[in-house]
């Protein structure tokens, strides 16, 4: 499945990310695969670029006796180059790859929550900065129409259109507050829903019983392949390589 890098006719590049590792096999057109560590499956597909993550369709089922607990903030991954080498490495420990991990979806739905009622408050402050500034822009507007008998008509003409030009500015202000207000609670609307509706969310899975749902790892441009992992004890954990790339878009036959 590829994600179009831009929507314009002048996009030449689009996002790419397949699996290669594991069982893979085409299902409903995307690349799938499948790997199993103790017990546990875990089933995975590329599903699209979000915003700053890579959204990856996930399944994991549970084939052992006993219980297993799901948590997509434990799934994460180490960026590699094309030999699959190592990309980025920790500053306190050069000798530990650096790990990226998935998006906890309770604390990104807590932090929606808390951005939405920010823009609240801040789009209140505005008004509230707004109305002062037309309430003092009026009070001089005042002033000076009251004493036109004693100023030049030029005096009294520049009034006017400086006075024009404030209650121009405090409207145009006013538009960008609302403006400004209305994209960003679109956007925080759309992150609640993926957080809510759309993210693998954390479960315990019992003997038999599978969970499925979107993980969302941070996107790293710099790696050509994801070695994404997910822990399924203290010592083993499922992998698998997805081979990442940009590649020019095919032209559209007219």
């Amino acid at each position: 499945m590829v994600l179009l890098a831009g929507l314009s006719g002048c996009a030449t590049k689009v996002y790419q990310l397949k699996p290669v590792s594991g069982d893979v096999a085409l299902i409903d057109g995307r690349p799938t695969t499948k790997a199993e560590r103790d017990g546990i499956v875990v089933v995975a597909s590329y599903e699209r670029l979000d915003l700053q993550y890579v959204a990856l369709d996930i399944e994991v089922k549970n084939k052992t006796d006993r219980p297993f607990e799901v948590n997509p903030a434990k799934f994460e991954y180490t960026a590699l180059d094309e030999e699959q080498h190592t990309v980025f490495r920790t500053a306190s420990s050069p000798q530990k790859p650096l790990m990226f991990s998935a998006a906890d979806p309770i604390h990104e739905a807590d932090r929606t929550v808390y951005n939405q009622e920010r823009e609240v408050k801040r789009l209140k402050t505005a008004k509230v900065i707004n109305t002062v500034l037309l309430v003092a822009a009026v009070a001089s507007d005042v002033a000076s129409s009251s004493s036109r008998n004693n100023q030049r008509p030029e005096r009294w003409v520049q009034n006017r259109i400086t006075h024009n030009n404030i209650y121009s500015a405090i409207q145009a202000k006013r538009i960008i507050d609302h403006g400004m207000f209305a994209d960003r609670m679109q956007r925080y609307d759309y992150e609640s829903y993926r957080w809510k509706e759309l993210a693998l969310k954390p479960t315990t899975l019992q003997p038999g019983e599978s969970v499925r749902g979107l993980v969302y790892l941070p996107m790293s441009r710099d790696a050509k392949h994801l070695l994404v992992n997910y822990p399924v004890s203290d010592y083993e954990s499922v992998m698998i390589t997805f081979q990442q790339e940009w590649v020019k878009a095919e032209k559209r036959r007219k």
